[in-house]
């Protein structure tokens, strides 16, 4: 957060928050580990400024079982009589149709801000806070806490932890900037519990989990020579095995660790509603590749090396669609 334009829209994201009595706090729908930790993280920081704030996420799907063991009791699927009155503050949130709201809402709202690490964000609040290079959306929120002079206590440092160490892939992936790491140090010795947070993420895996990720590995295909590897999972997968779609978090990762692999992508049908759009997930294994580029045609988006969009279209022409964009982008 060296730069000056960022210094002044993180003191404007700072001076929003101290302003503000009531607050709706959103991050987008089948959220991630960095989606959940930031908006927890968001709360308890508010919670000790005396602030009234609500947590409220969008759509249908249940949240991902690996992230049961966080305390997200108080997390909405509904919104307030009061939405409308009260500051929102989206977070991990990359453009407004990720907020899952409806955009009269953001139209009404008194003062809206935008906190994100999503390169392609379309600044599409009243007050942005977007910071590129930053590890995951949970290091901007640090840097605001910081900023805003809130104590890390156990609970915040913890809910920060899970931001940071998912984006990074356990801090493998090439977002692990020498502050992620600066940063984890700080949340451990404020009390963050790694190994608390790593058998919840990972290694508390349900049977039926495995039986998914089975099926998709199955299909798994490979084109490009090997460079490319995408498999996908059906409506029917989900109702065979009684489970939602928060199961099919992680196959793609699976996938990526493919020996010579630079793409992976899974498509999946959610199993609600019927006849919804698949979701079609991008993960690069470097950062030459520009997968959010490859999404961003086809209405999507993302990070350099994590992007995703929907379509309609049959799932054979997704992967000629994927095969095609991915060798046009090597090619270039």
């Amino acid at each position: 957060m060296s730069s000056p334009q960022t210094r002044s829209d993180l003191k404007a994201a700072a001076e929003a928050l101290r302003e503000g009595d009531r607050f709706l706090l959103v991050t987008h729908e089948n959220p991630d580990g960095d989606a959940l930790g930031s908006i927890l993280a968001a709360r308890l920081a508010l919670d000790r400024l005396g602030k009234d704030t609500v947590m409220y996420l969008a759509g249908p799907g249940a949240l991902p079982l690996e992230y049961s063991f966080m305390p997200l009791g108080q997390l909405r699927r509904e919104l307030p009589p009061d939405a409308t009155e009260r500051v929102l503050v989206a977070l991990d949130c990359a453009n407004e149709s990720r907020t899952g709201l409806d955009p009269a809402l953001l139209a009404r709202v008194p003062v809206s801000l935008d906190i994100d690490h999503h390169h392609d964000n379309t600044r599409f609040a009243g007050i942005n806070l977007i910071v590129p290079d930053a590890s995951s959306t949970g290091e901007i929120v640090r840097d605001l806490l910081r900023e805003l002079e809130v104590e890390l206590t156990q609970e915040i440092a913890e809910a920060l932890y899970i931001a940071l160490v998912t984006d990074t892939g356990r801090f493998q992936y090439t977002n692990t900037t020498p502050k992620a790491l600066r940063l984890a140090a700080e949340l451990v010795e404020a009390g963050a519990d790694v190994h608390r947070v790593f058998e919840g993420i990972y290694e508390s895996v349900d049977f039926k989990k495995l039986k998914l990720l089975a099926r998709a590995l199955e299909r798994a295909q490979v084109f490009e020579g090997g460079r490319v590897v995408v498999s996908y999972v059906l409506r029917d997968d989900f109702h065979e095995l009684g489970i939602g779609e928060e199961y099919a978090e992680g196959i793609i990762d699976y996938l990526r660790a493919v020996d010579g692999a630079d793409m992976a992508a899974t498509i999946r049908e959610p199993p609600e509603p019927p006849g919804a759009s698949r979701r079609i997930s991008l993960r690069a294994s470097h950062d030459e590749l520009d997968v959010s580029a490859i999404a961003r045609k086809a209405g999507g988006g993302g990070h350099r090396q994590a992007a995703g969009f929907s379509s309609s279209a049959p799932i054979e022409e997704i992967i000629e669609f994927i095969r095609r964009e991915f060798a046009a982008a090597s090619a270039s």
